[in-house]
């Protein structure tokens, strides 16, 4: 398949990528800069030039290709507290994509995530997510994928863990880390029972793949290896990494201590992937998270 990927140099894009090039796939990046254009071109695949917000080129871009994968979302935008924009821009890019796809029976697999679930049972696949939470806003992406499928688009979402881990990841738990080394203790909320699922980025990227090789449309799909991981686990085995004190942060001190990204450390979210698994064959098989962590991949040793 020519398989059209958005955000392919990013975290997941990047693990992606060389996936679906070993599978035998042609790959054709979305590329911003020349960098990113010349990364895709030393990975083996092609780029065609421009943005999330240049919804022509997507449209052109998915309509010459016999599959896309959206994996572009601008992080930033969201992390500097225009989470709305961010997210309003995303669907519409899943606006072109399906437009250019409609009819065609080929599939449109989309990154959504396992934040903007509620918390205090096991999350499956057949549930909705709460659209009235903050992170639950870019679901709103996922129920715009899922209605393509009645326009002959073999559409899917993959809900991500909130920590796609592996080596190099700069996402929640190098963030985590960072607060960690600044404050000089290794933090977690209240008790610290609450969890996070978690996916290392290859078993995510190999899901990508199945899911554009094989997923019905209309498909919920799960990318998470472990249905959670408490914070206290991962507050604790970064404090023995870095030789710091492990300590509870109380709910009232959360957002002096752990800044802007105190409401992410404090999401409570168990999901199971058994459907996942069952449909696709999906079998994840990267090192949990605690495991990354105490290898030392997101604290390795000062060079020299």
């Amino acid at each position: 398949m020519r398989v059209f990927v958005t955000g392919a140099t990013g975290w997941i894009g990047s693990a992606v990528v060389p996936e679906l090039l070993a599978a035998g796939h042609e790959v054709v990046g979305l590329a911003r800069s020349d960098a990113s254009a010349a990364a895709l071109a030393e990975a083996g695949a092609r780029a065609v030039r421009g943005s999330l917000d240049d919804v022509d080129a997507l449209r052109a871009a998915a309509a010459e290709a016999d599959g896309v994968i959206h994996l572009a979302f601008d992080h930033a935008a969201a992390f500097a507290g225009d989470f709305a924009s961010a997210a309003a821009r995303d669907r519409a890019a899943i606006t072109a994509l399906g437009e250019a796809l409609t009819g065609t029976d080929r599939p449109l697999v989309i990154a959504s995530g396992l934040a903007g679930h509620p918390s205090g049972r096991l999350v499956t696949e057949q549930d909705a997510p709460d659209f009235t939470t903050h992170a639950g806003e870019r679901m709103l992406a996922e129920r715009a994928v899922l209605d393509l499928a009645g326009s002959g688009v073999r559409s899917a979402s993959v809900r991500l863990s909130p920590s796609v881990h592996g080596e190099g990841d700069t996402g929640f738990v190098a963030l985590l880390v960072q607060i960690a080394r600044e404050r000089g203790v290794s933090g977690y909320p209240g008790d610290g029972a609450n969890t996070w699922p978690a996916v290392h980025r290859s078993d995510a990227a190999r899901l990508f793949r199945l899911a554009l090789e094989g997923a019905p449309a209309g498909s919920v799909l799960h990318g998470a290896a472990e249905e959670g991981v408490p914070l206290r686990a991962v507050a604790e085995a970064i404090g023995a990494q870095l030789d710091l004190p492990t300590a509870s942060i109380a709910p009232e001190d959360a957002a002096e201590h752990f800044g802007w990204f105190a409401g992410f450390v404090q999401i409570d979210v168990r999901a199971s992937s058994a459907r996942t698994r069952e449909l696709l064959g999906w079998e994840p098989t990267g090192p949990g998270l605690i495991e990354d962590i105490t290898a030392g991949r997101y604290t390795p040793a000062p060079v020299g």
